[in-house]
């Protein structure tokens, strides 16, 4: 009789749980598409990281609605045709939204498909290109080329007053994109532009190019590509004895930047949003200082941050609309007026379009770290 109740109890215990795991609410799927392998891995795994830690501490206070969050991480390999891929992926995966990816040319790929399965997409993307269709889905992690580009036209030839300015790009929608923007931005402020360069990502070697553009003696050499061609540039003008003063896009200020360039990096300057050590907002030094202790290393760049804002904003909107409906989430989005985020307060447009944003001009130091040349930090 004895054996009989125990069989019993222990088939009623099995029941009672299997009951709870079958009404255990479902987690809340949030995607993460990026380079963890590739030219840009320390980027892309610096944005996987930052959503999975922002999901373990939403997590650990709860969750969302009820449900725990999933990061779902895809390897896009910086890549368009990898990138459509892990899009498909995702939404077959019923993701509610996607961070990344790091490189436009991804963005673009993944843009159209997460836009058709209504899933929602912040990305550094920069090119404006992503802002062609107006999808609803997007929204910009960073501001769009056309906005970094007049803030360095501004730089070139209203602050320095460089009289001979050389562009150099690689062929990526991104960098082509940067480069046309601040050639047409430059002559609009009555700079002058005495060439426009392309190289082959990824080359190495970059000495042909570099020489063409030391015989016209030009002032600054602006180069709009990835850092891991923008500090073999920079080593290579030094060796060439290029006089030029280095300036780099957005995509340069990454720490790997003076690793490759090694001492030719100090004096460069990079033109970007605020570093990650130059964001004075307590939430942002926090989140960096959490980030710390959990990876053993500083925020590889502020597209980290800036990533890691996308995530808190669409955690911000589930909680406030208590849904996970592309509709509700998307609506609360767009209509965010100022979004007190890592890297600044900021809003989205009607077209996805990050704005408020400031641009700062960094020099390179010797020891690697930046220093805010334009516009002066305020004191105190």
């Amino acid at each position: 009789m004895l054996r009989t109740s125990t069989i019993g109890l222990g088939v009623s215990v099995a029941l009672l749980a299997a009951s709870g795991a079958a009404h255990a609410a479902p987690p809340i799927k949030i995607g993460v598409q990026a380079p963890i392998t590739g030219t840009y891995a320390d980027e892309g795994q610096g944005i996987a990281r930052a959503v999975k830690l922002l999901a373990a501490q939403q997590n650990a206070k709860g969750g969302l609605l009820g449900r725990k969050i999933e990061v779902i991480t895809c390897d896009d390999q910086g890549e368009a045709a990898q990138a459509a891929i892990c899009a498909r992926q995702l939404v077959n995966d019923h993701v509610v939204a996607v961070i990344g990816s790091y490189t436009s040319g991804a963005a673009l790929a993944a843009e159209p498909i997460y836009a058709r399965a209504d899933v929602i997409q912040t990305s550094d993307g920069t090119s404006n290109e992503l802002l062609k269709h107006g999808y609803k889905t997007w929204f910009g992690n960073a501001a769009p080329n056309s906005a970094e580009a007049k803030f360095t036209a501004h730089y070139l030839v209203d602050v320095q007053h460089y009289k001979k300015i050389a562009v150099l790009t690689d062929h990526s929608s991104f960098a082509t994109g940067l480069a046309e923007a601040v050639v047409a931005d430059v002559k609009a402020a009555h700079g002058t532009i005495v060439d426009k360069s392309f190289i082959n990502a990824g080359s190495q070697n970059f000495s042909p190019v570099l020489t063409k553009l030391k015989a016209l003696q030009p002032d600054a050499l602006y180069f709009s590509g990835y850092y891991s061609d923008g500090g073999l540039i920079r080593a290579q003008m030094t060796q060439l004895g290029m006089k030029a003063t280095f300036v780099g896009g957005d995509a340069n200020q990454n720490v790997a930047f003076a690793k490759i360039a090694g001492a030719a990096a100090a004096g460069s300057i990079i033109i970007n949003v605020p570093a990650p050590a130059d964001l004075p907002y307590p939430v942002a030094k926090q989140f960096v200082a959490d980030y710390k202790t959990k990876y053993g290393a500083l925020p590889p760049s502020v597209f980290t941050l800036t990533n890691a804002d996308g995530m808190r904003a669409v955690m911000q909107a589930i909680a406030a609309t208590k849904s996970v409906k592309p509709a509700a989430l998307e609506t609360y989005l767009h209509g965010m007026k100022s979004f007190q985020g890592l890297t600044g307060t900021f809003a989205w447009n009607a077209k996805g379009e990050r704005t408020g944003s400031p641009f700062v001009a960094f020099e390179v130091q010797p020891d690697g770290s930046y220093k805010i040349l334009y516009p002066t930090p305020t004191a105190g």
